[in-house]
C-alpha cells in the first residue's frame, strides 16, 4: 500500500470493536514485539476497570482503513482529562493555557496507560508513514474537541516522522540495562569498576539474608499469587501517590491474557511473600513494572527489581533490561540511561510556541546530561581493573 492513500478513520469506545486479529496482526508489522501495545494488555486494561469510568482515561481506540474497509492501522488512544498516568508531565502546559483562560483537557493521548515504556505507538501496515497517521490524530483532536495531540513513549521512528510533520518532539531519558554476552551475574560484574562491583556484591548479600527468590510464570500465577502481589503494589501506590491506578481485576486478567509475558519475582521468607515485582517479557527485553514490600529489608527493591531482572535477562538470554521511569541511583547498578520519544501536537498558536521552546531548551540539556552520566557511569574504562 503506498504512502498517500486516503485512510478512513473510525473511533471505537471498546477495543473489542477492533478485534485481537486486527490490532495484534497491526503490532506485529510494527516491528517491535511489545506486551505494552498488545490487545491482551489493553483489553485486560479496559476489562478490569482501569480505564474509563472516573480513572480520566476514555478510550478512543482509532482504526485506520483504506478505501477497501481494510484495517491499515491502529493507535491506543484515549480522551484524557487529566494528566494521571503518563510520566511525561505536561501539567505546566494545562496551567499555563487555562490561566490564559483556554481550555486543556480533554486532550488526546496515544500511549500504553500507565505504563512509561518506549516502543511503537502507531501500529501500521506497511507502506503507511507516521506523517500519515499524523493527519489523521489531528482531525480526531478536532472531532472529540481536544485541545492537543500526544504521542508518548514513541519509537525513535515514529518521533522523526511526526516531527517531519509539524508536531513538537520531545525528549526523555530512562535507565535500561543491556547484555554484553554476559554467561552469568558474576560476568557482569567483571564489567564493573572495583569500587562498583563491591558495593553491588554487599548490597546483595544484605538484601538476600534469609530471603529466597522465585521468578513466577504461566500457571504458577494463581489467584492467591495476585492477591498477594496486589497487596504489594498497594503498599507502594498508597505510600507515592495515594492511590492505586491498577485495579485487583487487572492482574489476573494481565496473566491470563498474556501468560508467559509476564515474570512476576517474588522475595520470600520462609514460604511467606514479604515484595513482589511484576514484569512482563517482550522479544529479547525484560521490561520493569511494578513492585511493593511489606516488610523493611535493606537494598531490597535494587535486588527484586535490578539484579533479580538482570539474572533473569542473562539465563533467558535476552538483551535488555528496561527498569522504567526516574531514578539516576539505577546508573550505579549497570542501567545506563537511554533517550524516550514522544511528540505533540497544539492546537493553541499561544501555547503551542511555549511548548516548543521549552522543548528545544530541555532536549539540549538532556543530551548532555545523558552524556556525562554515560561518562562517569559504573562501567570500567579503558586500563582499569
Amino acid at each position: 500500500m503506498a504512502d498517500g492513500t486516503p485512510l478512513n478513520v473510525q473511533v471505537y469506545p471498546h477495543i473489542a470493536g477492533i478485534g485481537q486479529a486486527a490490532w495484534d496482526g497491526c503490532a506485529a508489522l510494527s516491528g517491535v514485539i511489545n506486551p505494552f501495545i498488545s490487545y491482551g494488555f489493553l483489553s485486560a486494561l479496559e476489562d478490569s476497570g482501569s480505564v474509563g469510568g472516573h480513572s480520566g482515561w476514555h478510550p478512543r481506540y482509532l482504526a485506520l482503513r483504506d478505501d477497501a474497509g481494510e484495517i491499515a492501522a491502529v493507535a491506543p488512544a484515549y480522551a484524557k482529562t487529566n494528566s494521571q498516568g503518563e510520566y511525561v508531565f505536561d501539567h505546566s502546559w494545562a496551567n499555563a493555557l487555562e490561566r490564559a483562560g483556554g481550555r486543556y483537557y480533554p486532550k488526546l493521548q496515544i500511549a500504553a496507560p500507565f505504563s512509561p515504556v518506549p516502543g511503537p505507538r502507531l501500529l501500521r501496515r506497511p507502506g503507511i508513514s507516521a506523517a500519515s497517521i499524523a493527519q489523521a490524530l489531528e482531525a480526531v483532536a478536532v472531532e472529540l474537541n481536544c485541545s492537543s495531540a500526544h504521542v508518548t513513549f514513541c519509537t525513535e521512528e515514529e518521533w522523526r516522522g511526526l516531527g517531519a510533520a509539524g508536531w513538537l518532539q520531545r525528549l526523555g531519558m530512562q535507565y535500561h540495562w543491556d547484555n554484553a554476552g554476559y554467561g552469568d551475574f558474576e560476568g557482569f560484574l567483571a564489567a564493573l569498576s572495583s569500587r562498583k562491583r563491591k558495593a553491588i556484591k554487599r548490597e546483595r548479600r544484605e538484601a538476600q539474608e534469609g530471603l529466597t527468590f522465585r521468578a513466577l510464570s504461566g500457571a504458577a500465577l494463581t489467584p492467591a499469587v495476585w492477591r498477594q502481589f496486589y497487596r504489594f503494589y498497594t503498599s507502594t501506590t498508597d505510600r507515592k501517590w495515594g492511590g492505586a491506578y491498577l485495579t485487583p481485576e487487572f492482574f489476573p486478567l494481565l496473566g491470563e491474557r498474556l501468560g508467559d509475558q509476564v515474570v512476576l519475582m517474588f522475595a520470600y521468607r520462609g514460604e511467606k511473600p514479604i515484595a513482589g515485582a511484576l514484569n512482563l517479557r517482550g522479544g529479547d527485553v525484560l521490561y520493569g513494572r511494578n513492585w511493593g514490600c511489606v516488610e523493611d529489608v535493606p537494598f531490597l527493591h535494587f535486588e527484586l527489581c535490578y539484579y533479580q531482572a538482570i539474572d533473569y535477562a542473562i539465563a533467558h538470554g535476552l538483551q535488555r533490561v528496561e527498569a522504567g521511569a526516574q531514578g539516576e541511583h539505577k546508573i550505579q547498578r549497570g542501567y545506563l540511561p537511554q533517550p524516550t520519544y514522544s511528540a505533540h501536537f497544539i492546537r493553541h498558536p499561544g501555547l503551542r510556541h511555549a511548548v516548543a521552546g521549552f522543548c528545544q531548551a530541555e532536549q539540549a540539556q538532556l543530551e548532555e546530561m545523558m552524556a556525562a552520566m554515560r561518562e562517569e557511569g559504573p562501567y570500567k574504562k579503558a586500563g582499569e581493573a
